[in-house]
C-alpha cells in the first residue's frame, strides 16, 4: 500500500457526525449564531433532521466562513482540512468489530508464528497467551474458528473484553493515552494476508452488515454479537458539502487502515485521505508489527490512531510535522479548524481544533466533560443520530475520575491551564423513533 500523503502547510480541520432519526428531549441551545450576509455561492447542508439546537446553523456558518466562498478562505493557499473519527461518528456501530466477527465466522485468522501468541502483540499477557494456545491448537495455516467455537470464544473475549474467557487480564504494560491493544490486535491478526485480501474481507463484512436489519445479531463462537451497521445521512451530507466548499476531508480511525478505506469510499473519501492503524509489510504481506508516528519507530508497536496517537498521525500525515513535534499541540496556523468524534479516543484531536468541535454524546466521560464545560464556546454537542443515548442520570465525574491517565489510572479532567473541570450534567440527549432501512 502506498501510504504517502500530501503534507499541508496551513490550517483548518472540520469534523462532524451523523444520521438516522432522533427526537431530542433537551432544550435547544440558547446562543444563536451571529447573523451576517451569507455569500450566495456557498454550498448548503441539505439534511436538517437530527441536528440539535443551532448545531446545523453553526456548521453552515463554518462552511460559509472557511469554504472557497468565505472571508477566511486562503486564496491560492492550502485547502482547509476536515477530519472525522469514523466508528459511531460517521456510522452507527463499529467496522473493526464487524471485520473481526467476519474473520472469526469465516476462519480467516492466521495461526501465530511458531504457534506463539505472544508474537501477535507485545502487550499480550502470559495467561492470555496460554488460554489462546489451549483453545486454538495450531493445526494449519489458518485457525478453524468457524468450526472451533472454543477458539472463536477465546479470541473474541480477548479482543472485545480485554480478558480471557476465564476473566484473566489479556493486555498490560501500555500507554493508555496512545495505545489500545485490543484495537491494535485486530490489525495484528491480519498478518500473513495482503492488503488487497484484507480489503476483500472488509468489503464482505460491509455488505453483510449494511444489508442486515437494524438490531440484527450474529453468532460468533457460542455467543451473539452485533450484526448491523448504518451510515449517518447527516454525515454523508456534511462531507459532501465540505468537499464542495473546497475542504480536504480526512477520516482518522482506530480501525485497520485497509478496513477504514473500504468503508470511507462510500462517503467520497479516498485512500489518501483515510488514516488508520497501519501494519508493517514484508514482501507484500502484512506483519503483526505496526508503523509508528513521531518518536515511535516502525515495529515498536506502541502508538496507534488513539487519543494522543490521533493527534500525532494528523500532525504527521496531514500537516507534515515530523519527529517529536508531531506528538505536540501545534501552533494555531497548523491545526484543524473543526473536528468531530464520539469518544474519549477522539478527545486530543478535538481539543486541537481552532474553530468548532462536535461531540456526539455516547456518554464518554472525558469527552463530555470537555464538551459541556465548553470554556471557549467552540464545542457543539449532539445526540447520536441512530439509537442515541438517553440522559445519564449522574453528572459526569469530571473533578474526580473522568480522565484516563497514561498508566490506566483515573484522575480529574483538567483545562489547559491545569485547573480542574467541575462535574457536568448531561443535558443533550435523545430517543430513537424509527429504524433506518438497509444500505448499500
Amino acid at each position: 500500500m502506498n501510504f504517502k500523503r500530501r503534507a499541508v502547510a496551513a490550517a483548518a480541520v472540520l469534523a462532524v457526525a451523523g444520521a438516522g432519526v432522533v427526537t431530542v428531549q433537551a432544550t435547544a441551545e440558547a446562543t444563536q449564531p451571529e447573523r451576517r450576509p451569507r455569500p450566495a455561492a456557498c454550498p448548503d447542508l441539505t439534511v436538517s433532521k437530527g441536528w440539535y439546537g443551532t448545531n446545523r446553523a453553526r456548521l453552515q456558518r463554518m462552511i460559509d466562513t472557511y469554504g472557497h466562498c468565505g472571508p477566511r478562505h486562503d486564496k491560492g493557499g492550502a485547502k482547509p482540512v476536515a477530519t472525522f473519527d469514523w466508528d459511531n461518528t460517521v456510522i452507527k456501530n463499529d467496522i473493526g468489530d464487524a471485520t473481526m466477527f467476519w474473520l472469526l465466522r469465516h476462519g480467516k485468522i492466521r495461526t501465530p508464528r511458531h504457534g506463539d501468541w505472544r508474537t501477535t502483540s507485545r502487550y499480550l499477557t502470559a495467561p492470555a497467551a496460554r488460554a489462546l494456545t489451549a483453545a486454538c491448537p495450531a493445526t494449519g495455516t489458518t485457525l478453524p474458528t468457524h468450526r472451533n467455537t472454543a477458539c472463536a470464544d477465546e479470541i473474541l473475549s480477548v479482543y472485545a473484553e480485554g480478558t480471557t474467557t476465564a476473566g484473566r487480564t489479556a493486555f498490560d504494560g501500555f500507554d493508555h493515552r496512545r495505545m489500545e491493544p485490543q484495537y491494535a490486535w485486530l490489525a495484528q491478526l491480519t498478518r500473513g494476508w495482503t492488503t488487497r485480501q484484507v480489503e476483500r474481507f472488509a468489503a464482505a463484512a460491509r455488505t453483510q452488515n449494511l444489508a442486515a436489519p437494524v438490531g440484527t445479531e450474529q453468532r460468533v463462537g457460542t455467543g451473539k454479537v452485533t450484526g448491523w451497521v448504518r451510515y449517518y445521512d447527516q454525515q454523508r451530507d456534511l462531507i459532501r458539502t465540505l468537499k464542495k466548499a473546497g475542504f480536504d476531508v480526512y477520516i482518522v480511525s482506530a480501525s485497520p487502515e485497509p478496513v477504514a478505506e473500504v468503508w470511507s469510499r462510500s462517503v467520497g473519501i479516498d485512500a489518501r485521505h483515510t488514516l488508520g492503524i497501519r501494519n508493517v509489510s514484508d514482501h507484500g504481506r502484512l506483519t503483526a508489527h505496526l508503523q509508528g508516528c513521531g518518536t515511535v519507530e516502525d515495529g515498536d508497536d506502541s502508538m496507534i490512531t488513539y487519543i494522543d496517537g490521533k493527534r500525532c498521525w494528523i500532525n504527521q500525515e496531514i500537516f507534515g510535522v515530523r519527529g517529536a513535534a508531531a506528538e505536540k499541540v501545534q501552533p494555531a496556523a497548523r491545526r484543524q479548524v473543526f473536528a468531530a468524534g464520539d469518544s474519549d479516543t477522539d478527545v486530543s484531536f478535538l481539543r486541537d481544533a481552532t474553530g468548532l468541535r462536535l461531540a456526539l454524546n455516547r456518554n464518554k466521560s472525558e469527552l463530555m466533560c470537555r464538551a459541556y464545560e465548553n470554556g471557549d464556546g467552540r464545542w457543539l454537542v449532539n445526540p447520536m443520530f441512530i439509537e442515541p443515548k438517553g440522559r445519564q442520570a449522574a453528572p459526569y465525574p469530571c473533578a474526580s475520575t473522568g480522565y484516563t491517565e497514561r498508566d490506566g489510572g483515573q484522575g480529574p479532567v483538567r483545562r489547559s491551564d491545569g485547573s480542574v473541570i467541575p462535574d457536568q450534567k448531561d443535558t443533550v440527549f435523545g430517543a430513537s423513533t424509527a429504524s433506518p432501512a438497509p444500505q448499500d
